[in-house]
């Protein structure tokens, strides 16, 4: 079976001056992967005549297909269109449908149209025209040699409705396509190269048609399997089997599968155990109580939290001993144990957590340095504590933190030691 590979060029100078993230081509490339086309290349190129045209060149001497998005307004600086004509050699013309599609869109919206709107339903007379019902620029399909070219719109919601509704489902009408399954593993707590190193025998036996990435992200590693075949069932149950021989190694870190976040597996658990929880967030400044609640029914088993910046509410309102204050610190063992079973008793809830540190990026002491946080976790008959020695970056240790102390609530859950 041919391997099919794509190559997605994304057009226009707002791109290069780093003023829009081109979260178009992330996008393309997840859902070609998912149908067992290879993107080979993305390239990125600004407004510019000799750019365009040599990166349409390159691309269609290594690719069957070619993704472009980008350069498909009104405008005298978009130059996709044109250029896509001079290209394949054919003039532009005006499309009736096109043209239609255009004014019934402005009329839609009570808004007048333009001869410069009218304009876009006029396209390169060698095109497929595609339709786009969400905005006035249509997607352009062309073929030369067996390569297959689409041209969309930069608009991310535009650009995704035309690959949805015309690209993804014609590609399995032009090409022979593999069948290939992914299968992902969460794991939390565990370095990459620690992971590595723990599951190398189970990694070196898996069968050649079943490959293994590492995906870290910060204070996660995703393991991905990948199983290349013929027949979807069959991969499904191959992979699952790999699954089920490294759990045994791995379990304590696993919190998910595929799409499932760390916030949704605390929500399960918590839940399923009829559990409640409350947060006392000092460094993390109600971070941790976003993560929580971008879950849906998260009321439930949240019921609330509180960010006590200074030791006068740590005091005041948790709890916190002044003695514990003075001799320990805010930053310390003996505060966060304190914060979070006053946080936990101030709201009724059956588990507390709490967080302090010095996130940075001043602040810290020679004894504290930043990027020194402790959390902690109250529940009945549970106290776990934990030290955390981060970054220099402010974001990045409240995010770390979040990690962690989420992490933490689901080994006090679940039981499990270190």
């Amino acid at each position: 079976m041919k391997l099919i590979k794509a190559e997605i060029i994304a057009i226009g100078d707002e791109l290069l001056y780093g003023q829009i993230l081109d979260t178009n081509s992330h996008w393309i490339s997840q859902e070609l992967d998912l149908r067992g086309v290879k993107v080979i290349r993305k390239t990125t190129v600004g407004d510019n005549r000799a750019d365009i045209l040599q990166a349409f060149s390159e691309a269609e001497e290594r690719a069957d297909l070619i993704l472009i998005t980008g350069g498909l307004g009104p405008t005298q600086d978009d130059l996709t269109k044109p250029l896509l004509a001079e290209y394949f050699g054919c003039p532009i013309v005006e499309f009736p449908e096109a043209v239609a599609a255009v004014t019934e869109f402005f009329k839609k919206r009570g808004r007048e149209i333009t001869p410069l709107n009218i304009l876009q339903g006029h396209l390169p007379a060698c095109c497929t025209y595609v339709p786009n019902p969400m905005g006035t620029a249509p997607g352009m399909w062309f073929s030369k040699k067996g390569t297959y070219w689409m041209s969309m719109p930069g608009v991310p919601y535009e650009m995704k409705k035309l690959m949805q509704d015309f690209v993804l489902p014609k590609l399995s009408k032009i090409f022979d396509l593999p069948v290939i399954y992914h299968k992902v593993i969460k794991t939390v707590g565990i370095g990459e190269s620690w992971l590595a190193d723990l599951i190398k025998d189970w990694e070196n036996a898996l069968p050649q048609h079943i490959r293994l990435a590492y995906l870290p992200s910060p204070g996660h590693v995703k393991l991905r399997l990948t199983g290349f075949g013929t027949d979807q069932k069959t991969l499904e149950k191959e992979v699952d089997i790999e699954i089920q021989k490294v759990l045994p190694q791995i379990n304590k870190y696993v919190y998910g599968f595929n799409e499932e976040t760390l916030e949704t597996a605390i929500a399960k658990l918590l839940k399923n155990a009829g559990k409640t929880l409350a947060l006392a967030e000092s460094c993390t400044g109600g971070y941790i109580s976003h993560l929580v609640t971008t879950v849906a029914g998260s009321s439930n088993y949240f019921q609330g939290s509180i960010v006590p910046y200074h030791n006068q509410f740590k005091n005041e309102i948790l709890g916190v001993s002044q003695e514990t204050l003075d001799e320990y610190g805010a930053v310390s063992e003996q505060t966060v144990r304190e914060m979070a079973e006053g946080v936990r008793k101030l709201f009724h809830s059956d588990f507390g957590l709490s967080s302090s540190g010095i996130a940075g990026p001043d602040g810290g002491t020679e004894e504290k340095p930043v990027g020194t946080v402790w959390i902690a976790c109250s529940g009945e008959g549970i106290l776990k504590t934990k030290k955390l020695q981060l970054t220099q970056d402010r974001l990045l240790n409240i995010q770390l933190t979040g990690v962690a102390i989420l992490n933490l609530l689901r080994r006090c859950i679940l039981n499990i030691e270190e």
